[in-house]
């Protein structure tokens, strides 16, 4: 029984993998398509593609962190894990089918919390891992909007004096270049939480040996599985991102892909599990109050910033409910 269960947890961490890439698409292809610099289909194989390699580029400290430093490991079996996956699937489903660009990352660590509550209560949650996380849901946004502020001030007041076709033609190519470091950082961050979640189920039920770690075989299906659903896209929130909270010109989205993909790689060396989500629409909206204030279509980015909030609490409220429920029907 237990093994059945293990055996259909990995396939569900899989599909949430699958649905992080398709929910998470927009963060790494809004903005290239939007600037019309790709067409869809062309930007989501770019993105794909860039997803794939990123565990070339990084180590594993992301997935070390939501394996072990998110709720006590020793709570953990297959049906908490289980129930932490459906709850971080539902939100995702929800958010995206109405066009709301939530954090895939957070609904996963809210869905860890409300299982590993539901079971134990609140003393299964690691209070230091909680703190840093919560750290990172005000502090990488706002890193990826100064950051962005900064590179499109510099830019604008470097090239002033050059006529904007040049400008418009010149990063157009760059913005090629920006996409591709942040499809990376993309990949590099989000793919390992999965890791995390099924190297820990493993590591919990005794398959990974005396000390924890990931294993090539899971490095490789999780990253494949973020880049098949890269491949199918997320349209609803590619308008979200891309059209909806600033006009984004290809400079603009050059600088803001840049900001947000520097934020993800030192998040991703730290170990830090941020949203690239909560990154790239602080990022956005750097760029685009450059010019001016009232650029930032200021009523979109609230009802994003209301679903930052709520995703914590809603998957984990979700993730809770299904563990009462496995409990249940497991007697």
């Amino acid at each position: 029984m237990e093994f059945s269960l293990v055996l259909v947890t990995i396939v569900l961490a899989l599909i949430f993998d699958f649905i992080n890439g398709f929910h998470d698409a927009a963060n790494s292809i809004a903005t290239i398509v939007s600037t019309r610099v790709l067409k869809p289909q062309w930007a989501v194989v770019w993105a794909a593609f860039f997803n794939f390699i990123a565990f070339l580029v990084f180590d594993l400290h992301v997935a070390k962190t939501i394996g072990k430093g998110v709720i006590n490991p020793s709570i953990i079996d297959p049906l908490l894990i289980f129930a932490a996956l459906i709850g971080a699937i539902v939100w995702n489903l929800i958010t995206w089918y109405y066009g709301i660009p939530s954090s895939s990352s957070h609904a996963l660590i809210g869905g860890l919390a409300g299982a590993a509550i539901a079971k134990v209560g609140v003393s299964g949650i690691n209070a230091a891992g909680f703190a840093k996380i919560g750290a990172s849901i005000v502090l990488s946004p706002m890193f990826g909007m100064i950051l962005g502020f900064i590179f499109m001030t510099a830019v604008i007041r470097l090239l002033f004096k050059s006529p904007p076709r040049r400008v418009d033609k010149w990063f157009r190519r760059l913005q090629l270049v920006s996409a591709s470091l942040y499809s990376i950082g993309h990949g590099g961050n989000d793919a390992q939480k999965t890791m995390g979640i099924i190297a820990v189920l493993l590591f919990s039920t005794g398959k990974l040996g005396k000390e924890f770690n990931v294993p090539l075989w899971i490095v490789l299906s999780c990253h494949a599985a973020m880049g098949l659903g890269t491949l199918f896209g997320g349209w609803r929130i590619v308008k979200t991102m891309g059209m909806k909270i600033t006009k984004l010109r290809p400079v603009g989205g050059f600088c803001a892909e840049t900001a947000g993909a520097i934020t993800l790689f030192l998040a991703t060396g730290l170990g830090i599990p941020v949203s690239t989500t909560h990154t790239i629409t602080g990022s956005i909206i750097g760029v685009g109050s450059v010019t001016k204030v009232s650029a930032v279509r200021w009523g979109v980015a609230e009802r994003i910033v209301w679903a930052w909030i709520l995703t914590i609490p809603a998957a984990g409220s979700i993730s809770a409910f299904t563990w009462w429920v496995g409990k249940y029907l497991a007697r």
